[in-house]
């Protein structure tokens, strides 16, 4: 019996470790147990700090059908005696249940189901009470070493309870972050379309689709005011599956519609089947006859007005959430804007055509450096690849990107990686050439404790911070030909062991590589080797230069002037188009890292609010085809000019940083990224 027990504690213990679900967990204990134990049934109860009361949550037989209960069953602590056990911290055990008077509720369920004796344990870990674990048995009783067994059982169970709700508790928590992430995402992506067009009705199909990926409906519209009447008019409709219910432009009485409530009160308006009935509008009546069960409506407020309102329904009863109408109401607001924004372009006119120089506009959709938004451009050629971004993104297969340095690689893998299912875990990249050969294999796979000179603890790899996430290598025609087989195994396999270590750790990620080598050529001259290449490019995806989408560069253009104008506190707001077609000519060796330094730069000279790029410099450098260079090389050799000019002096009235037009600081720091 001894020998059994503590091989049956050992696989207590096991079953412990491979259970995230407690349901699943005890369907084993009580297989495990069963043979030790002869119990009948085995029971969880715990507390509900929130009620006070004991919650029967598993009710699992040692074998054939489970034992009745009442679903959810819950009872004060005093009605229980799991309620006792929980409070007194010590196991009970009831010898003939027939015979107990205390507790009837429980006990006449216990005789339902024919169990005589139950012992009752305390579930509690150093930190937390949890409630009762409950052992019941028939005819014969639990013997009094079985009850010293059991309480080592329940002392694992308790752990392994508290970790599964824990567990529960964060990865709630992890999808609620992921949803408030993606309903900001989707506001993002409404207020750049509304930014971007005057035109309400064009633009509403857009932000109606965005607006069903935060919040699921069937119906929306936007009803504004006719001014100097009391009426208000549909301006912009979209009515998924249910052809057309009302016309483009029907007008209806304000105090007849749920829309003229949420004018006149400023406050939304929600409403179910039964609510709807009491507006009197025609319109209200064919959208309740077309199957609307739920309809939220939102007043469009600006600083001075209420111009309407924004309506969405659904098909649904009771569709919509406070949540819902919090997220809609931050929606309305930035459409408010946009409608009185229209309305007073029309009233300017169409000014936009006759100005010489292209406005910039400091747009609201570049928020911040990392992010989806920075992928900039709708040139045929990088339409494609977005198109192709799309298209691979919800798979798993493994994506290889190819480009010239500075296409913006690790943009496009972001992509990759904000549209797949793993977006709400993490995204790791990892640039290979810029890892030691001695430590990459550490950084890809970690390392145990003593493992090499240095290794003063241990250290968890790339691999492992990225599991069931996104790993990116960068530049991966770098990773030694001797490391390359461990990379294959790990990405075949989902399996590798850290560097010093034996145990074998299995992940599960999805990788996405890039290089701006030829690894054609280097599997003919074996320094890469074929099943790797094979493994990583199940989706090749190339980026074309930027001198092939040369339509891109004035909103590039623009992106990083704005960019680096905040950055600095400056108010940059024209271009000229000498400027525009000077860089669109250019060839751009080193692509937009190379157009990024050069904006950068050119904020740092500009003085006023027009953008001043140093023309004669991209001039020279785009006609000096016997020895091209790039800007960054034409930059490094101005300053050595002004810097030589100045006997090495960076700073004072006649140094090198005054006579460039900018701060000492300033020039330092970009001596230091030229590598001066």
């Amino acid at each position: 019996m001894e020998t059994a027990a503590y091989q049956s504690l050992l696989d207590v213990s096991k079953a412990i470790l491979q259970h995230r679900d407690l349901a699943d967990l005890f369907r084993d204990l009580a297989t495990l147990l069963g043979s030790i134990l002869r119990f009948d049934f085995l029971n969880l109860v715990l507390h509900d700090p929130s009620t006070n009361t004991m919650r029967l949550h598993i009710l699992e037989a040692a074998a054939g059908p489970a034992a009745e209960a009442p679903p959810n069953l819950e009872l004060a602590p005093e009605e229980s005696p799991s309620g006792w056990v929980f409070l007194h911290q010590q196991p009970l055990v009831i010898p003939d249940v027939r015979l107990e008077t205390r507790w009837p509720t429980v006990m006449e369920l216990l005789r339902r189901n024919n169990i005589v004796t139950s012992c009752w344990l305390p579930l509690t870990t150093a930190q937390h009470r949890l409630g009762a674990l409950v052992f019941g048995f028939g005819p014969a009783p639990a013997a009094e070493e079985q009850i010293d067994f059991m309480q080592q059982v329940a002392a694992q169970v308790a752990v392994a309870v508290d970790n599964t709700l824990n567990f529960e508790k964060a990865e709630k928590y992890q999808r609620q972050l992921a949803r408030e992430r993606d309903r900001l995402q989707v506001l993002l992506e409404i207020t750049n379309t509304l930014v971007s067009e005057l035109d309400i009705r064009d633009l509403f199909p857009s932000i109606t689709a965005c607006l069903r990926r935060a919040v699921p409906h069937e119906y929306a519209s936007l009803a504004l005011r006719v001014p100097g009447t009391d009426q208000l008019r549909i301006h912009a409709l979209v009515f998924e599956g249910s052809g057309q219910v009302l016309q483009e432009g029907a007008t209806a009485a304000l105090n007849e519609t749920p829309a003229g409530e949420a004018v006149e009160t400023r406050r939304p308006v929600v409403l179910n089947t039964e609510s709807l009935s009491r507006f009197s509008s025609p319109a209200v009546q064919r959208l309740a006859a077309a199957g609307l069960k739920s309809i939220c409506v939102i007043p469009l407020i600006t600083r001075l007005h209420v111009l309407g309102t924004l309506n969405v329904g659904s098909t649904r009863e009771n569709a919509f959430r406070e949540t819902d109408v919090d997220f809609l109401s931050q929606v309305a607001g930035q459409a408010a804007i946009a409608i009185e924004n229209a309305t007073a372009y029309q009233e300017i006119g169409q000014l936009k055509d006759r100005l010489a120089e292209e406005k910039l506009y400091l747009q609201d959709e570049i928020l911040a450096d990392q992010n989806f938004g920075e992928i900039i451009g709708d040139s045929p050629s990088f339409r494609s690849i977005l198109e192709q971004v799309a298209t691979v993104a919800p798979t798993d297969a493994s994506v290889l990107i190819l480009g010239e340095t500075g296409t913006g690689k690790e943009l496009i893998a972001r992509a990759i990686h904000d549209l797949s299912g793993r977006r709400d875990r993490t995204f790791v990249k990892l640039n290979c050439a810029a890892i030691p050969t001695g430590l990459l294999e550490s950084e890809l796979f970690g390392h145990e404790k003593g493992a090499f000179t240095g290794a003063i603890l241990q250290k968890a790899g790339r691999f492992e911070l990225a599991d069931k996430g996104t790993l990116f290598l960068d530049e991966i025609g770098d990773i030694p030909l001797e490391l390359q087989p461990k990379l294959l195994r790990a990405l075949q396999e989902h399996e590798f062991e850290r560097l010093g270590g034996t145990r074998t750790i299995k992940v599960d990620v999805r990788l996405v590589a890039a290089t701006n080598r030829d690894l054609t050529q280097m599997m003919a001259e074996r320094q890469f080797r074929t099943d790797l290449y094979y493994r990583l490019s199940v989706f090749p995806i190339s980026l074309p230069p930027l001198r092939e989408r040369a339509a891109d560069i004035p909103k590039l253009v623009r992106y990083f002037t704005q960019k680096f104008a905040r950055r600095m506190n400056k108010r940059v707001e024209t271009i000229s188009q000498e400027t525009l077609d000077a860089l669109v000519k250019y060839p751009w060796p080193g692509n937009v890292r190379e157009l990024e330094n050069l904006i950068e730069r050119a904020i740092i000279l500009t003085r006023g609010a027009t953008l001043q790029i140093p023309l004669t410099e991209l001039l020279r450098a785009a006609t000096d085809t016997a020895s091209p260079i790039t800007l960054e090389e034409a930059e490094r050799g101005h300053i050595r000019r002004v810097l030589e000019s100045s006997s090495g002096v960076v700073g004072g009235p006649n140094g090198a940083a005054a006579k460039l037009g900018m701060k000492r600081t300033t020039l330092q720091s970009k001596m230091k990224k030229l590598g001066m």
